[in-house]
């Protein structure tokens, strides 16, 4: 038994966390779950047992041959997990050829031993994620910046705003007085209903809307309440109005909620501040004479970062997680409903509940999500994360997290332009440009740390309203953007896409790409929307891409292929960032591949017992097809078979 290179992962035992391999994706406690492995012949294996550790000690259950699922080509073996904690991690021992030993984990096949991090995870709970979730398209909005309404013409803007017409460009970074922060182009949430059309059209289903809380600038992640949708947006009216004809639509709608702290100007804050006896006090953290700087103007309370128009909520306060989670009319439950909100994006999520000896962030998001299902059940939970999140999701709390870290940034190491390397959220080290081996290891890495579930309902992006655009950060050729998109609408999870990703809106950093939308169209890269279009209705139509596992295939420098497999499909995925040579891949690793049509892109070659896969420029292709062997199901058939030539999406060669 050899553990294999890059070259050779299709002969190497697989398992994941997908419907392929285990039987029951949200199993409760008690449940008793089957998980298979699939071992090609390549590898010798004569046992298998499966590792638990049920109240942290150590067990093992034997593997049996599924006679029913082997086949020539490979043997699949199962094992029943009985789920005794909320959280049973598991991991395979193969037993055969010359080295008698190896650990099958989320990282890959290992001849050695390694930790537990890296094990496979079965969740057990009352509160499974939404099914609608892993099915979604999720569309970012940033309400000032989207559209805005012929009612936004009548509205008063605050005192803070600086008022700006929709065809006046960002100001400058480093424009003073918080000018960035303060520029307001009057976007509402009624422009937002008016171009529903376009969202649908693109193939989106959920809409996720940065704060619409009333606040001091126009990101609005400063809210000066939480019982109040700002009057520059509409007032409680326009999301109602919003909600409505999202619903109407068969759509899905998220909020953006700022656990972490409020702003300077909240209710809360000022009643704190202005009476030490107040019940509010408890909400944030207040500084001693001897922590605060003996600055005239230093802070006497905790901020976030530092800054001073953002205090930090304290959760060690009962009446603070009333108010949040528990009231009906919190700042939670208040939102979701069938004219409201269909879930929460957590703002800083990271952060929530920590500061210095305390840290409360896992009882926290296990409370809100608690909170969020009783009000809702089929809401949403999902929170901010930058860096590594593998911690912060055990799984009783946030559903998934914004993969930054896991798939955003290792993508932006692939395709970044080498002579124009942005910073990464504040890294003082530009983004290195990587080889797609390097990028592959690191979202294996990534993955192999977290439930399967956490990981199918977590938001896969290629930036967001606080980064530098994908097209800008490519460089010059825009076929790097169709790459970008590739991957995000091919991998398990959740893809989300910021407003005007979709036309090619450029931005070297967060607030520069924050610019409105030019609904007369002027600057839209119409090929780039139809490439948007295009590979979203791909992964819409495909059961494999909403529902399969990942079994990675190949990948060099300038190209990754891997195979996402349903009970029903199988979508072969190749994407290059520039010419390569031929990849071959050999047909009996992949049953059923003569039977493949073209999803995307173009086509293959079949010669004799190879697959080719060529690019010469940036590519995507995928190619879909009826799995072979025991999976094979008479009721999907293809008329047309993979041949030498090339097609246009969704036709067969």
């Amino acid at each position: 038994m050899t553990r294999g290179s890059a070259d050779d992962w299709l002969g190497l035992p697989h398992h994941d966390g997908s419907e392929l391999y285990v039987s029951a994706a949200s199993p409760r406690l008690g449940d008793t779950v089957t998980v298979w492995v699939r071992v090609p012949v390549q590898t010798p294996v004569d046992a298998v047992h499966v590792r638990t550790v049920p109240d942290g000690e150590p067990q093992f259950v034997v593997a049996q041959v599924d006679a029913d699922r082997s086949t020539e080509g490979e043997t699949w073996w199962a094992a029943d997990l009985h789920c005794h904690n909320a959280v049973t991690s598991y991991r395979f021992i193969l037993a055969g050829g010359p080295t008698r030993y190896a650990w099958l984990n989320g990282a890959g096949l290992h001849l050695r031993d390694v930790p537990d991090a890296g094990d496979f995870r079965l969740v057990a709970g009352d509160c499974p994620p939404p099914a609608w979730a892993q099915e979604a398209v999720v569309y970012q909005v940033f309400p000032d910046r989207f559209a805005r309404s012929a009612r936004a013409d009548a509205r008063e803007l605050p005192a803070w705003a600086l008022p700006a017409r929709w065809s006046d460009p960002i100001v400058p970074r480093d424009t003073p007085d918080h000018g960035l922060g303060r520029q307001l182009y009057g976007g509402d949430l009624d422009g937002v209903v008016e171009h529903l059309d376009h969202i649908q059209a693109l193939g989106a289903t959920t809409v996720y809307l940065t704060p619409f809380f009333p606040a001091r600038s126009n990101h609005r992640y400063d809210a000066s309440t939480f019982t109040a949708v700002d009057p520059v947006l509409g007032g409680d009216a326009a999301l109602a109005r919003l909600a409505d004809a999202v619903h109407e639509r068969g759509m899905t709608l998220l909020g953006d909620f700022t656990t972490n702290h409020t702003g300077a100007a909240h209710e809360w804050f000022l009643a704190a501040r202005a009476d030490p006896a107040a019940p509010e006090r408890d909400h944030y953290f207040w500084l001693s004479d001897t922590d605060a700087d003996t600055d005239a103007e230093s802070l006497d309370y905790v901020a976030w970062l530092g800054v001073p128009s953002l205090p930090k909520l304290n959760y060690a306060s009962t009446q603070l997680r009333q108010r949040v989670f528990d009231d009906p009319q919190g700042v939670v439950r208040r939102w979701l409903g069938p004219r409201g909100l269909d879930g929460w994006r957590v703002d800083v999520a990271n952060m929530t509940g920590r500061q210095g000896v305390q840290d409360l962030n896992h009882e926290v998001a296990a409370q809100m999500r608690a909170a969020m299902v009783d009000q809702h059940p089929e809401a949403l939970l999902v929170g901010e994360h930058c860096h590594d999140y593998t911690l912060d999701v055990p799984g009783d709390g946030w559903h998934g997290v914004m993969n930054y870290a896991g798939f955003c940034r290792p993508l932006w190491t692939w395709l970044c332009d080498p002579d124009d390397a942005p910073d990464f959220l504040g890294s003082p080290v530009l983004v290195p440009r990587l080889g797609g081996a390097a990028v592959v290891e690191t979202i294996r890495d990534f993955t192999s740390r977290v439930s399967w579930q956490a990981l199918t309902h977590s938001f896969d992006l290629v930036g967001s309203h606080d980064t530098t655009r994908i097209r800008t950060l490519v460089g010059e050729d825009s076929r790097l953007v169709d790459v970008a998109a590739g991957l995000l609408f091919t991998m398990p999870s959740v893809p989300m896409l910021t407003y005007g990703d979709e036309i090619g809106m450029e931005g070297a950093f967060g607030e520069d790409g924050r610019r409105t939308m030019a609904w007369d169209r002027r600057g839209w890269d119409e090929r780039l929307h139809a490439v948007y279009r295009d590979l979203i209705a791909v992964r819409r139509g495909s059961s494999a891409l909403t529902h399969g596992g990942l079994r990675w295939v190949q990948a060099d420098d300038d190209s990754i292929v891997f195979l996402r497999e349903s009970l029903t499909q199988v979508a072969l995925v190749h994407v290059a960032r520039a010419p390569h040579d031929p990849l071959r891949l050999e047909v009996a690793l992949l049953p059923g591949v003569g039977e493949a049509v073209v999803a995307y892109g173009r086509g293959v070659e079949v010669s004799g017992t190879t697959v080719v896969l060529r690019a010469d420029g940036p590519t995507v292709d995928v190619l879909t097809w009826s799995p072979g062997g025991w999976a094979a199901r008479g009721d999907h058939h293809h008329d047309d078979r993979v041949d030498e030539g090339t097609s246009s999406a969704g036709e067969a060669l």
